[in-house]
């Protein structure tokens, strides 16, 4: 893992270079860089997906594996390099450029998502969600237990943010992980695809507000003053919660109708008579969207999911701004966000057979717990054995909003968890 990069050093970093031949070195100006990174990045990714093609294995994995091999687990071993290419100054510049395309994504996941069939499959997706969520979770505390004991360091985290921290980080599915998978598989709009987006939308406010409670019951890590005491209090997942439902409730009351009428004003005035300055409007509000969930504590992601929900299918609208977005995020932006994931893990933190069975351990509890707690529901709700397992493996997918659970951990004092987990889930994405 890099170190972290102070304010001073972030504020020194310059955007272009003026050329070698006036003395620079493009590698030390943040875009020039970030066009290398990214260059190394699509290269590798696109040679593993052809390598991985005949096991059918999703785009998505050979970008978490191009990550690995460019970050410290492989090239990254030999310190030059990683100075050179990957210094711990360009990771926010990069990370930045990535989750953007994460954002308008989920954005285009949202836009292709029909909310009829949410609704048909809400109350069974909720429970799928219910049991996906409560089963690993409590899974997760019990493994706590036992990588305390086990585990030198992990007795100095306080206990009960280190069994929450583990609970949450076992229990989260990666929404936008399994949405790019079933988007590939072309599985978004089946029913399996539907019931898991839907439940999975479900187990991401779930675990926003788990990961608020975790962070409150912490305490402030880094966090000073007023602020500080602030976080401390438990009542903040209360307000996330809160200002969640009437974020989502805003959205489909006020925004709703706004982009319907947006929808028929681009749709009346065509390619050719003004109807791209209504996309323009429909991009810019999916960047507000994502501000305004992140300011209430939910990822921006949730918010740019949840306008896409806004926009109306029908009629060529949705059509014409999925054809301006898709192709430069699928094949530019996603890449970089996936092989971030992989550029912060490092298998060699992982060491002799008691680490390496802890590991074990953790992914064994994680898809039991995960693939055991959705089979039973949806076998439950009438779904047949086959489409059942199949769900529970769709909903056990993982992905860096783990390692967001594992990093703010860490902060926490709770650094045994990114040691333990986080070659796991980038492994299990």
């Amino acid at each position: 893992m890099s170190s972290p990069v102070s304010e001073a050093e972030m504020s020194a970093v310059k955007t272009s270079s003026n050329g070698v031949w006036q003395g620079d070195d493009p590698l030390h100006f943040a875009f020039p860089l970030l066009i290398l990174q990214a260059l190394l990045i699509l290269v590798l990714s696109r040679f593993l997906a052809f390598l991985l093609r005949p096991l059918r294995q999703p785009k998505v994995i050979a970008e978490i594996v191009a990550g690995i091999l460019l970050g410290p687990s492989a090239l990254g071993r030999n310190a030059a390099y990683l100075h050179a290419l990957f210094p711990p100054w360009s990771t926010p510049v990069l990370e930045s450029v990535a989750s953007l395309g994460l954002l308008f994504f989920l954005f285009l996941v949202g836009l292709e998502l029909d909310l009829r069939s949410v609704r048909r499959s809400g109350r069974r997706a909720f429970a799928i969600a219910a049991a996906g969520i409560s089963l690993p979770f409590a899974c997760g505390v019990g493994v706590a237990f036992v990588l305390r004991s086990a585990v030198p360091g992990a007795d100095q985290a306080g206990y009960a943010p280190f069994l929450v921290f583990m609970g949450v980080a076992l229990s989260i599915t990666a929404f936008p992980v399994m949405a790019r998978i079933l988007a590939e598989l072309k599985l978004l709009t089946t029913p399996i695809g539907e019931t898991a987006l839907a439940a999975a939308a479900f187990n991401d406010v779930a675990a926003w507000v788990l990961l608020a409670l975790a962070v409150a019951i912490s305490g402030s890590g880094s966090g000073s003053g007023s602020g500080g005491d602030h976080h401390r209090s438990p009542i903040v997942s209360l307000w996330v919660l809160l200002c969640g439902a009437a974020f989502v409730a805003a959205w489909m009351v006020v925004v709703k109708p706004a982009m319907a009428w947006v929808a028929r004003r681009a749709d009346a005035a065509g390619d050719g008579g003004g109807g791209e300055a209504w996309v323009a409007v429909t991009l810019a509000g999916v960047l507000a969207s994502g501000f305004a969930t992140d300011v209430i504590g939910i990822h921006a992601i949730f918010g740019a999911f949840v306008f896409g929900l806004t926009v109306p299918k029908e009629g060529g609208f949705a059509g014409r701004v999925t054809a301006r977005v898709e192709d430069l995020v699928s094949e530019l932006l996603l890449p970089l966000y996936f092989a971030s994931s992989g550029l912060k893990t490092d298998v060699a933190t992982i060491r002799g057979g008691e680490a390496w069975a802890m590991l074990a351990l953790v992914i064994a509890t994680a898809c039991a717990g995960k693939i055991a707690g959705t089979f039973g529901v949806a076998m439950a709700c009438g779904m047949g054995a086959r489409e059942a397992i199949v769900l529970g493996v769709v909903m056990n997918t993982k992905g860096l909003v783990e390692l967001i659970v594992l990093n703010i951990g860490r902060e926490r004092k709770v650094p045994t968890l990114l040691r333990t987990n986080t070659f796991f889930f980038s492994l299990s994405s």
